[in-house]
């Protein structure tokens, strides 16, 4: 068995919530959208898998502007921001 290190551990909160520690989360390369997995070993224990990104991502493809979609500030017509584009 591992030895725990004291800054990789969480509280279940009431809702049963976990907030994986940020130390965990850089070693793992989990990030915002991954998908994690618990799995029961052979000698009672639960591991924790990261399931790959990609693979997350190819079953749930998305735009590549969807990240975009929604932040833009500009207040101008398609007319407007094509002639400022082409410098009319």
């Amino acid at each position: 068995m591992t030895a725990i290190r004291p800054d990789w551990t969480a509280t279940v909160t009431s809702r049963g919530r976990v907030t994986i520690p940020r130390s965990v989360r850089a070693f793992l390369g989990i990030e915002p959208g991954t998908t994690i997995c618990f799995e029961l070993t052979r000698n009672g224990e639960v591991a924790l898998r990261v399931k790959s990104l990609e693979l997350v991502r190819a079953q749930h493809p998305q735009s590549r502007f969807s990240r975009l979609r929604g932040i833009a500030t500009v207040k101008m017509g398609t007319d407007e921001i094509l002639a400022l584009t082409r410098g009319a």
